[in-house]
């Protein structure tokens, strides 16, 4: 596995996200009326006016163009690069919206984000969310993403070239002996240079805060006295921190599949790695129900030794692939993780490991690829540079040196006995990383801020639900709704209930009552 804490939205919302792509025509920049009661708060609760030093970037005027998807416009922000030195360097964002489609009052601008951190939220606005979010809430709100900086469109993180990036992916994460050890450091040391050397200027400058802050420029340059928004995963992070900063600007906020903002580096790493563990549970138990299951037909315990089995094997002598690239123990252990993201992708993954513990593994490195959003040309997307680049800003590394990742092993290993020895030495990358960490663990209150939805799946692979109940608690106007269920995130997957209760609250202001449960 490569950078821990990669947190986004399911696969299938992710692959939708590439599918949806043709003409686009252009629509007037004059924003409809809004609902007095919703984005216009009382003259008594509107929030403050922009610092002096930002009002030239709370003033701008966004020039919305078509951009060449079907019903959205593009446009470009700008916000400074170091809100240290506003009248220093700017950074510039890509945003994109759809409009409101009526009938109904327009509420105001909903802006998503799908997590990450890394995830294009322009490609899942035009993707997914602004054709597949239901019907009312497009009708009333226009959508809106804006790519975080150093994301995608907005100046991107650049680390690695393609085949560096080959390579990186297929180094050993599981070292045996000193050499192992040493060749492992040596690549997280390779990515980190290539980080600094590619992106040397912006590199400090993508931390969630930062990004948290361009959210608000974005919201008052869209017209609207308070942020509505969507965050999955990562987006539940920068969700809260903007409740944080912007206490009396929150609208409606829905935090979906949560983090605890509260928790180490160490500590997440450790939980999320849990997560996995559960989430292939209940893989294992689905499958050892099923005659041709790879990992025979015992008990998920017996399903989880003979997947290590096979990560130890693939180890020892990698699986050819039809290709150069060889199928070892880190390719195979990402292509697994990659399938615990949605429970649709489990048929694809048995069907990956039967080929693979027979001989052939293009199809668990296809999923591999995937997850590490590489490209039939060998090249990749930004995601990886992005997730490395702003986790290691947000919070201080989990280990000194490789010393204190073995140490941490056997803790990582009970947390996960199939996953744990990989991912705990996967938290080493931001150890040696160029820009120094700007954020701290903490609890998040926002004291003040409307009431904030927070979404828990029971069964979530990347953000374990613990997470959701933890910031539901922290946050002075958070309500839990929790999902029984599998996969990451739980709006738009499936639930009614889920979807009915979002919606309720989005479109009328109304969060569920406390202790609401779905499934």
């Amino acid at each position: 596995m490569d950078s821990r804490r990669l947190l986004r939205t399911s696969a299938t919302a992710l692959a939708a996200a590439g599918l949806i792509l043709s003409g686009c025509t252009g629509g007037s920049d004059a924003a409809a009326p809004a609902d007095p009661g919703t984005t216009r708060a009382r003259a008594a609760d509107r929030p403050s006016p922009a610092p002096e030093a930002l009002k030239e970037f709370y003033g701008q005027k966004l020039a919305w163009r078509d951009c060449g998807t079907a019903g959205f416009q593009c446009a470009t922000l700008r916000a400074p690069l170091d809100y240290a030195k506003p009248a220093g360097p700017e950074i510039r964002l890509a945003v994109s919206r759809v409009r409101a489609s009526g009938p109904g009052t327009r509420i105001g601008s909903l802006l998503v984000n799908p997590g990450g951190p890394g995830g294009s939220a322009v490609d899942y606005l035009q993707g997914y969310a602004g054709v597949g979010y239901p019907e009312p809430v497009r009708a009333r709100y226009d959508m809106v993403a804006v790519d975080p900086r150093g994301v995608a469109r907005s100046e991107p993180v650049e680390c690695l070239t393609g085949p560096e990036m080959d390579a990186y992916t297929q180094v050993d994460q599981t070292p045996d002996d000193q050499a192992e050890t040493k060749a492992l450091v040596a690549s997280f040391q390779r990515f980190a240079e290539g980080c600094e050397k590619r992106t040397d200027e912006v590199l400090p400058h993508v931390s969630t805060v930062e990004t948290a802050r361009d959210m608000d420029i974005l919201r008052a340059v869209l017209g609207d006295e308070r942020l509505h928004y969507v965050g999955a995963s990562y987006g539940t992070f920068l969700g809260a921190t903007y409740a944080e900063l912007f206490p009396g600007r929150v609208g409606r906020l829905v935090l979906d599949g949560a983090m605890d903002p509260s928790l180490s580096a160490l500590d997440l790493n450790r939980d999320q790695t849990a997560g996995f563990e559960t989430a292939f549970g209940a893989f294992a138990a689905d499958c050892v129900a099923r005659p041709d299951c790879p990992l025979g037909t015992g008990t998920p315990e017996s399903a989880g030794e003979a997947l290590k089995k096979f990560f130890r094997a693939a180890d020892a002598a990698p699986v050819p692939t039809g290709e150069s690239r060889l199928l070892g123990e880190s390719l195979a252990t990402t292509g697994v993780i990659a399938a615990m993201y949605d429970e649709s992708a489990w048929p694809q993954l048995r069907e990956a490991l039967t080929r693979a513990i027979g001989g052939e593994g293009s199809a668990l490195l296809a999923l591999a690829d995937s997850y590490y959003e590489r490209e039939p040309d060998g090249s990749y997307t930004n995601l990886m540079f992005a997730n490395a680049a702003v986790n290691c800003l947000d919070l201080p590394p989990a280990y000194q040196g490789p010393a204190d990742a073995e140490k941490a092993v056997p803790s990582f290993e009970k947390a996960s006995p199939v996953f744990g020895a990989g991912l705990a030495w996967a938290a080493l990358n931001c150890t040696y990383w160029p820009a120094e960490a700007t954020g701290r663990p903490h609890r998040i209150t926002a004291e003040g801020a409307a009431p904030i939805l927070v979404v828990g799946t029971t069964r979530d692979p990347a953000t374990p639900y613990r997470w959701a109940e933890s910031l539901a608690d922290q946050l002075s106007s958070g309500t839990l709704l929790t999902y029984e269920g599998d996969g990451h995130t739980a709006y738009g997957r499936g639930s009614d209930c889920v979807d009915t209760a979002i919606n309720t609250y989005l479109l009328e202001g109304t969060p569920p009552p406390a202790g609401k449960r779905c499934s």
